[in-house]
């Protein structure tokens, strides 16, 4: 649909980031459900800026079916943000690999912090910022990456939100020589705040269905209006009714970036 997904399972994903992490690299990756590619087929200035990723994972099943299903690529499994976060942070802890987590309110990282103290006793934590809910002033973007940077944290977890999140670590690649992952509701998943749907839901594409029923007032536009659009687009793309445009990757901000 012309946001350009990585054929890439955990395993990939997990090798390309600590990669980029022991060689001290810029590098950004994120995980795209239907919520985030609709994102980038509504609007081509933030197409352009997720096509400029390092590495976009396919999020939840009904995106794994349309790679499958448009370019016949038998992807396995899909790769989700919450799953991902976890495989990077017991790497991290092995590897002793300082992390920075950015993001959500102060009082939901609280509890993240809390909790992987207890389940990841050894991995390190080089700081936590929570977000500010607004775009940034200023000068503000390299500040937050100059407190990044003088952390010592070789990798950061972004948990803003899409597209928010997409934005920011956009905006901070060029500031950082460290891995930045966009995990969406990975910080309430791991803080305890949300539960992830049966693991038989999230096979039969139905994990929307879970979420939508938690989070309706949130949620409805996101699952009664972009998934239907999302269903037409893939249906006329494969019907060859309609050839998607995909916009130039931009590694350069042109909007204010969101903290």
């Amino acid at each position: 649909m012309g946001v350009l997904i990585d054929v890439i399972d955990y395993d990939g994903a997990v090798t390309k980031v600590f990669d980029a992490a022991r060689e001290r690299r810029p590098f950004i990756l994120t995980a795209l459900a239907v919520h985030g590619v609709m994102t980038g087929v509504s609007d081509r200035r933030h197409n352009a800026r997720l096509n400029a990723f390092d590495v976009v994972v396919p999020d939840g099943q009904p995106v794994r079916w349309a790679l499958n299903l448009l370019h016949e690529t038998h992807l396995r499994d899909w790769v989700s943000g919450p799953e991902l976060t976890t495989r990077v942070l017991q790497h991290a802890a092995r590897e002793s690999l300082p992390v920075y987590l950015y993001g959500s309110t102060p009082q939901l990282v609280d509890r993240l912090v809390a909790r992987l103290a207890r389940t990841l006793p050894t991995l390190r934590i080089a700081g936590v910022e929570p977000s500010r809910f607004r775009d940034a002033e200023p000068g503000e973007i390299a500040r937050i990456a100059e407190r990044i940077s003088d952390s010592g944290a070789r990798l950061v977890l972004v948990g803003l939100g899409c597209p928010r999140q997409e934005s920011f670590v956009h905006a901070m690649r060029p500031l950082l020589s460290m891995p930045l992952l966009a995990v969406g509701a990975a910080f309430d998943y791991h803080a305890g705040r949300l539960r992830p749907a049966p693991r038989w839901m999230q096979r039969h594409g139905l994990a929307w269905l879970w979420r939508f029923a938690r989070e309706p007032r949130r949620l409805w536009r996101r699952y009664l209006v972009l998934s239907p659009r999302y269903l037409l687009r893939l249906t006329t793309q494969k019907l060859r009714l309609w050839e998607p445009v995909v916009p130039v990757p931009s590694h350069r901000p042109v909007d204010p970036a969101p903290v």
